[in-house]
């Protein structure tokens, strides 16, 4: 392991400023969200529409530092012939791929899951490096049940262990590849939980994590989190402020993460845009932690695009005028030096 190198590239990847675009979206995940604009699900249509997003200037120059891609995505070209992975290396970004292949349900342990992949992923990782990823995601889903329900409460201490032990392997497989890993325990954001709830559930996650991390024998200073903000499920009746989100996910992670850590790529977990991109921004005004904190966001930097887009071939600058601006706002956040009135003001 050269840990300088990987070093070298987590730095890059949480440049002030930057952040990570999430384009890792499986074939049925897309297809979901190429439904939404009556965009049918085709190789053709997917390219496409990656292809306007790897070619928007200036977001990928200045605001975008690496894109997480799938197993399809990362062997495509665009329409001249020119491979995706070196239309995001001319942007001066760093491609990286999503490594995990889902969840399936975790025996003895109702209503939790555990994250596939394991099985043959060094060969994958010595094929995904040879195609010129120089870092990986692998995503653990957490489930916080509804607070009724005492009996079966989720996600139970072995769970957690669980997909926390499989990070560590998969962390430890990459770095052993040269591949900077994202570690990522996403405690999901639907549900009745309280804001109080997904403190708790959060920390224990982190813990766990961290714990399994030094038992693999992964380097920290080559290593990116992507975790949840701690916030308050999406149908619970009482949702914290901005300023409380804050503070409690600075808090959870300052009791937990180690400061080796070079930084933390928040997931948007299903926040609306211009929500993620506020939260991280008073994350970044409160200031006072080790890492840099910026965004790893999937929908929270293409939806706008997308509904702009279209499908259309003739809404291409469209699309990408809408790129450009969700990746500024989130590179300001990043900096803590966005505004509402910023984010009304339309990009010239």
């Amino acid at each position: 392991m050269d840990l300088e190198a990987l070093n070298k590239i987590a730095v890059k990847m949480v440049e002030p400023g930057t952040g990570i675009l999430a384009a890792d979206e499986s074939t049925g995940t897309i297809g979901k969200r190429l439904a939404s604009i009556d965009t049918e699900n085709t190789e053709e249509n997917r390219r496409d529409w990656r292809e306007m997003l790897f070619r928007t200037q200036p977001a990928m120059n200045d605001h975008i530092s690496g894109v997480i891609l799938f197993d399809e995505t990362i062997r495509q070209s665009a329409k001249d012939g020119t491979p995706f992975v070196k239309l995001i290396q001319d942007a001066g970004a760093i491609p990286g791929i999503k490594v995990d292949k889902g969840i399936t349900p975790l025996a003895g342990r109702p209503g939790e899951t555990i994250t596939q992949g394991l099985d043959g992923l060094r060969e994958r990782l010595a094929e995904y490096y040879e195609l010129g990823a120089r870092f990986a995601k692998w995503r653990a889903v957490i489930e916080i049940s509804h607070p009724d329900q005492y009996v079966g409460m989720t996600p139970s201490r072995g769970g957690l262990k669980a997909n926390n032990h499989a990070l560590g392997r998969y962390a430890a497989l990459c770095q052993e590849a040269g591949i900077v890993p994202i570690v990522e325990p996403e405690v999901l954001m639907g549900g009745h939980h309280s804001v109080e709830r997904c403190h708790e559930v959060t920390e224990k996650a982190l813990n766990s994590l961290f714990t399994e991390l030094y038992e693999q024998g992964v380097a920290l200073e080559g290593v990116i989190l992507k975790p949840n903000m701690v916030v308050a499920g999406k149908k619970c009746a009482v949702q914290p402020s901005r300023e409380e989100i804050a503070e409690r996910t600075i808090k959870v992670l300052k009791d937990t993460v180690p400061s080796a850590v070079p930084g933390v790529a928040f997931l948007s977990g299903g926040q609306e845009n211009e929500e993620a991109t506020r939260n991280l921004d008073m994350m970044n005004k409160v200031g006072g932690f080790p890492w840099k904190l910026t965004y790893s966001y999937g929908r929270a930097l293409q939806q706008s695009a997308l509904f702009a887009w279209k499908g259309q071939a003739e809404n291409y600058d469209a699309a990408q005028a809408a790129f450009n601006h969700r990746a500024r706002m989130n590179g300001l956040a990043s900096i803590g030096a966005w505004s509402a009135e910023i984010d009304d003001t339309v990009d010239a």
